[in-house]
């Protein structure tokens, strides 16, 4: 999930962009489904996908932290035998650049979430809206700490921004210590590689089966390494070395669902494999054409409209509950208001919050052409993308 599909390590990814765009859809109405007003009252008109969505739907957050250990080891640590000669002196930049990438969104729709919440509360009184904060809440909201400190969170999701934001972390301080080990690059590579498939395999062995971790980075390291191994074997220089990474994922997985079933993990490990085996390379119906211009669309507001769907339906909900108490139609059609009122919340904080590239006058000259294709401005459009998972 990230605020722009452009990633400045290369080109697009459309099977990326498309585990996004459907992932986000889902979270969005696993959400509609499962707070209400409006979902109670739809009841029997459409019970049996409300149970689906509640049930099941809230899965494709597997999608996202597979897909984020993907792109932040593309940027970080895009082979195991990358070169981080910038570490460790570049971590705290690394993680600070990082937090602004996440927090201006994430500020906006905390005080959407408080301001929806207050509005719906003088519309309805219904036990889903959630009720004022308390200074120490919104606190602990602000600097991503509610489920550590045990605090409610104020709006739905934010959790997995925390956790993403723990992830990262892990990853970019990887990248510090390696500098330390010593010795050549190929031996570098070896003890990463080792050290990256235990942390991966213990998340999925141990960690993820102890429910009291939910609120720290080990619980879903497991996830989030399938899809840093999925980036090495795109990278693999060698066949043999993609299908030993490849078989790295298949192992962990099975072993991991051997010790004990988890769909979630089911899960994980296939959209790991996809990204991993370059699934749809040469679908023509994803790479071009009206399909790939709206999986894109959706793709690039995925983030944002992870953050802004919950005050919306607050809102949404509290007025079509107040209106239509007891008309499952009229509600029915106000989940699909809320839907689509959240997709244009997303797409503007999106372009609010998105860098403009400055226009400059045309410079005369080969090489002052030249000067500039290769200068801050150059700069300037490479450093545009912001958001999760990127």
């Amino acid at each position: 999930m990230q605020c722009s599909t452009r990633n400045p390590q290369g080109p697009s990814l459309p099977m990326v962009d498309l585990g996004k765009a459907i992932a986000s859809q889902l979270i969005v109405w696993h959400h509609l489904a499962l707070y209400g007003p409006m979902s109670d009252v739809v009841g029997n008109l459409a019970g049996g996908c409300m149970v689906w969505l509640v049930s099941h739907a809230r899965l494709a957050v597997q999608v996202f932290l597979v897909i984020g250990g993907f792109l932040a080891a593309r940027g970080l640590l895009p082979t195991p035998d990358a070169p981080n000669g910038e570490f460790p002196r570049a971590l705290p930049r690394t993680l600070l650049r990082r937090l602004q990438r996440l927090m201006p969104p994430y500020c906006v729709a905390l005080l959407a979430a408080v301001w929806c919440a207050l509005c719906a509360r003088t519309l309805i009184d219904y036990p889903t809206i959630p009720d004022a904060p308390t200074t120490w809440q919104f606190i602990a909201n602000a600097l991503m700490l509610q489920d550590v400190l045990e605090e409610n969170a104020l709006s739905a999701g934010v959790w997995y921004i925390a956790i993403d934001a723990q992830l990262y972390a892990v990853l970019a301080l990887l990248c510090a210590v390696r500098v330390w080990w010593g010795g050549s690059d190929a031996e570098r590579g070896r003890l990463t590689a080792l050290t990256v498939v235990l942390l991966t395999g213990a998340s999925l062995l141990w960690f993820n089966r102890d429910r009291t971790l939910d609120a720290w980075a080990p619980y879903f390291l497991g996830a989030y390494g399938l899809g840093v191994l999925a980036q090495w074997a795109r990278a693999a220089r060698t066949a043999q070395r993609r299908a030993l990474w490849t078989a790295a994922i298949v192992v962990l997985t099975v072993l991991a669902l051997l010790v004990e079933w988890r769909s979630r993990l089911a899960l994980a490990g296939g959209v790991a494999l996809v990204l991993a085996l370059d699934v749809g390379r040469g679908w023509r119906w994803l790479n071009t054409g009206p399909v790939r211009e709206v999986v894109a669309f959706l793709s690039r507001i995925s983030y944002t409209v992870f953050l802004m769907h919950y005050p919306v339906i607050l809102v949404v909900g509290a007025a079509f509950y107040r209106l239509w108490p007891s008309s499952p139609g009229m509600n029915l059609l106000g989940l699909g208001v809320a839907w689509g009122v959240s997709l244009l919340a997303g797409w503007w904080l999106q372009e609010s919050l998105t860098p403009r590239p400055q226009t400059a006058a045309r410079p005369a000259g080969p090489a002052a052409h030249r000067a500039f294709q290769s200068g801050p401005a150059s700069a300037l459009r490479a450093s545009t993308s912001n958001g999760l998972s990127q």
